[in-house]
């Protein structure tokens, strides 16, 4: 395919509003040679990194010349080429033009924990020896993602790794919109498609990525716990743990019921949201669809709708004369208690019993830029007892989905979605009754999960103590 014919295809998949943008009519015209002198390191730096990295050993390449200048606005970015689209080459081809080779890392290629773990390493070290310019590159470096929310939020828990080791300053991401949904890039203010004009689009996103203000992200730690031996394909975002958990402690159960004896255990992070229900079952079923049948996945426009043709077979409309218990509410499977703000306790709420699905929201932008939870005036608020939504306020909005048509309203910002709690901890505990499984998702990533009438399932969520850093493109 010639460029004429990928510029054409970029073309049908961009939103008119970030094309705009991507032209330069928000904006003067960006000098690529004086873009390109503020983002570069100088030559010794670059080498170091790549060799960190590519040997695994953050002293491969120590070398610490004298009077060398740092770079103005030094930058690495990550790209998953396999974004965009399948355009993701030749954005990476255009970075790598625009910045160094050295500087992008394809994620195919480089993980991210290797970058924190070697590369950024290596410029504490040389900064430890007294090598000025390491120490300036590494205070002022930031860093871009090209991808999708899975990409972006894969970076930021490798990034996370610095406050645990108390290595600061813990770098800011800005993203360039890669994925279908771009929820996370759209919060703050990186838009939500990939524009026509992506050659100054992306030069465009480099230099607001150098000064752009740094906002503040809450994260969530999940902990996931269920009896040993059942059969889960948990998504890449947990990972199985062997400690003991301590979900079965009370005062979560109402009744003692038959707690098992041996748990497993899984823990993740997600930045987003975290459902349970007909959401994450149309999800699942979705994923399963497009990875059996890859040709699908032909970008963000095709995948939506796919997916929303997808969702009217699944039960989510017509479904009053059903008999199957999976296209119920959830009522019947779910006891959920949640920790308010400066509160040690926990408190029951009510899962009402016309949702069918559960949604604990940390953004405001779901499922490609909705607001389900809305802008509630401030006398509701008061009377709820709830305060106006942020990322960075410790608290997740939990609300819930009936069936299709009220959904459908809620996407198109007609109405709001069934408002249930605001909660700076969550406790979900999930026992079958007649069901046998359930669908859960976190930021996208579906899977099933087994229940039992004779055993719970348990999820806590909770907030991680520090935040994560995000570089606000507006």
């Amino acid at each position: 395919m010639d460029s004429t014919a990928d510029d054409v295809t970029i073309a049908a998949r961009s939103s008119l509003i970030d094309s705009l943008r991507g032209c330069g009519l928000s904006g003067i015209p960006i000098d690529k040679a004086h873009l390109k002198a503020n983002l570069i390191m100088p030559q010794y730096l670059r080498l170091a990194l790549r060799d960190s990295i590519r040997f695994k050993d953050p002293t491969a390449k120590i070398t610490t010349p004298e009077n060398v200048l740092p770079p103005e606005a030094p930058l690495v970015v990550f790209i998953n080429p396999r974004s965009g689209g399948r355009h993701g080459q030749k954005l990476k081809q255009r970075l790598q033009h625009l910045i160094s080779d050295e500087q992008v890392f394809d994620l195919l290629d480089v993980k991210p924990h290797e970058f924190v773990q070697y590369g950024l390493r290596c410029l504490e070290i040389l900064s430890d020896l007294g090598d000025a310019c390491a120490k300036q590159t590494r205070q002022k470096l930031r860093v871009m993602v090209a991808g999708g929310d899975g990409t972006v939020g894969w970076v930021l828990g490798s990034l996370a790794e610095l406050h645990k080791q108390d290595r600061s300053p813990v770098l800011p991401v800005g993203i360039i919109p890669l994925g279908t949904g771009n929820d996370l890039s759209r919060s703050f203010g990186w838009g939500g498609s990939f524009p026509f004009a992506w050659k100054y689009a992306v030069k465009r996103s480099l230099h607001r990525a150098t000064s752009g203000q740094v906002r503040s992200l809450d994260s969530w730690h999940v902990s996931l716990s269920m009896p040993a031996g059942e059969k889960v394909e948990p998504p890449h975002s947990l990972k199985q743990v062997t400690q003991e958990s301590d979900l079965n402690e009370p005062p979560v159960h109402d009744d003692k019921g038959d707690l098992p004896t041996k748990l497993a255990c899984y823990e993740g992070v997600f930045y987003n949201y975290f459902s349970i229900g007909m959401d994450a079952q149309v999800a699942y079923g979705f994923h399963h669809l497009r990875n059996k049948r890859p040709y699908l996945a032909q970008g963000p426009v095709t995948n939506k709708l796919i997916y929303s043709g997808y969702s009217c077979t699944q039960g989510w409309f017509f479904t009053s004369c059903s008999k199957d218990p999976n296209l119920r509410g959830l009522k019947n499977i779910l006891r959920i208690h949640i920790k308010k703000v400066n509160c040690s306790d926990w408190e029951k709420i009510p899962v009402p019993s016309s949702v069918r699905s559960i949604v604990a929201l940390n953004l405001h932008n779901y499922a490609s830029g909705r607001n389900p939870w809305g802008k509630p005036k401030p006398e509701y608020l008061e009377k709820r007892g709830f305060v106006e939504a942020h990322a960075d306020d410790g608290l997740l909005e939990i609300f819930g989905l009936k069936q299709g048509w009220h959904t459908s309203f809620v996407m198109v910002d007609i109405i709001s979605a069934k408002h249930i709690a605001q909660a700076a901890a969550i406790r979900i505990e999930i026992r079958g009754g007649k069901r046998k499984k359930a669908c859960l998702q976190m930021d996208g990533e579906p899977w099933k999960q087994q229940i039992s009438k004779d055993s719970s399932t348990f999820v806590e969520i909770k907030r991680v103590p520090f935040q994560s850093l995000m570089i606000n493109g507006d």
